[in-house]
């Protein structure tokens, strides 16, 4: 044991004594010849051939177990190399040109398996050009144009198997009409945006239904109208509901700023799913009873002393919010109400 110890020893000193004798330096302190790096503990970190302290010819860089982790094969000594990458078994990562340690021009990115999971392009380590990302089955999953690291260009993006969405880019903002289909063609969503903004008209559908119209300005939601059936379809404004309340497992009730009520014929999440939160909370999670913040005048007392949350106008039923609900009328700094008479 003591024997294979020396010998194993002396193998790790005379390796190192041959390592430090290639790494030649000139009278100038420049690096010349063939070097080998090793750290204190006898691993390798790179192996490759300098020329007046710049890189030249292939540059070989390693992991601890001596698996090639880079390799760098310098076009100008010091200065441009085509790179590899590989993982720790050995599978190639990314393939690409460095200009002075920057990512110049076609860059290609690859999964573990082999598959080309992306192409980008660069300028001096700046996104610049076309990248395109890919699916697990090899299909265009992404397509962007880069300009001086700012997306500008048509942009196109996979949905699902068969739809995509697709708009255009300036300076890194979303500039003008976008559009998405669904897998079975039919438009699903469009809208247009200024300087990065929704701005103007959005509308959202279902199996190529007008479902949700919206109205934007510079980012700000001016309004959205909402697709119901009332029996009949009718499109209202969620600024004039009040409160919305699941009634069975298809129908809803919603209360609506000038007192009346109306049925949808629609599920709860549905419906909810449509009129977004922007506006609105959550007042009893287990009867999923929403209402809008705006009418929230606070917390009252029913005949028995129950907490009852007091709307304006108030519904003809009784609305007990839960602890939640509690917490987010308090939060809104009302004080409590009298008890109801």
């Amino acid at each position: 044991m003591k024997k294979t110890l020396i010998l194993l020893t002396a193998a790790l000193l005379l390796t190192s004594v041959s390592a430090i004798a290639q790494n030649k330096v000139d009278k100038q302190g420049r690096r010349q010849g063939h070097w080998i790096r090793i750290d204190k503990d006898g691993t390798k970190i790179y192996e490759g051939d300098f020329l007046d302290g710049k890189e030249t010819g292939t540059f070989t860089y390693y992991y601890a177990d001596g698996t090639v982790r880079m390799r760098n094969i310098y076009t100008v000594p010091g200065e441009r190399c085509d790179h590899e990458a590989y993982d720790e078994k050995g599978h190639l990562l990314a393939r690409g040109h460095y200009d002075r340690r920057n990512r110049d021009g076609h860059w290609q990115f690859f999964a573990e398996d082999g598959r080309l999971v992306k192409e980008a392009s660069y300028r001096m380590g700046i996104k610049d050009g076309l990248h395109v990302i890919y699916t697990h089955t090899g299909d265009t999953a992404e397509v962007t144009h880069w300009v001086n690291n700012h997306r500008h260009g048509r942009w196109w993006k996979r949905i699902g198997k068969q739809g995509y969405i697709t708009g255009t880019y300036v300076n890194g903002g979303l500039e003008g009409r976008l559009v998405e289909y669904d897998d079975n063609g039919l438009l699903a969503r469009e809208g247009h945006y200024l300087d990065g903004l929704k701005h103007g008209s959005y509308r959202y559908y279902e199996d190529g239904q007008l479902t949700i119209d919206e109205r934007w300005e510079h980012g700000l939601m001016l309004d959205r109208r909402i697709r119901m059936l009332l029996p009949e379809e009718k499109f209202l404004s969620i600024h004039d509901i009040i409160c919305l309340a699941p009634l069975g497992k298809n129908r809803v009730t919603l209360l609506l700023d000038d007192g009346s009520k109306l049925i949808t014929h629609e599920s709860a999440d549905l419906v909810y799913e449509r009129i977004g939160d922007e506006l609105f909370d959550c007042a009893n999670r287990k009867s999923r009873i929403i209402v809008a913040r705006r009418a929230v005048q606070g917390i009252g007392k029913d005949t028995e002393g129950r907490d009852i949350l007091l709307l304006e106008p108030q519904p003809d039923f009784a609305i007990f919010p839960d602890e939640d609900g509690i917490k987010m009328v308090r939060s809104r700094h009302f004080d409590d109400e009298p008890a109801l008479k």
